[in-house]
């Protein structure tokens, strides 16, 4: 079919940078990003591992982050 239309080259060849671009941005984020969860049983509460200081999107502007005083209490007592 290639031999045919020759125009539909390039159309082939952008349609596969995107889809190798779709599936190595799916694979980055599943296996470094902390709020995709692929095994719940040994870990059924993975935020509580996150740093704050670390911004969790993927564009963070004017991130600022205070621990709440109350927050932080509910979490000693329960511990």
């Amino acid at each position: 079919m290639l031999r045919k239309k020759k125009e539909l080259i390039p159309l082939i060849g952008f349609m596969a940078f995107a889809a190798a671009g779709a599936s190595s941005a799916a694979i980055y984020f599943l296996f470094t990003k902390p709020d995709v969860i692929i095994n719940k049983k040994n870990n059924p509460e993975p935020w509580e591992n996150l740093d704050p200081s670390k911004p969790q999107k993927l564009l963070s502007i004017n991130q600022q982050w205070k621990p709440v005083e109350e927050l932080q209490l509910v979490k000693n007592l329960t511990k």
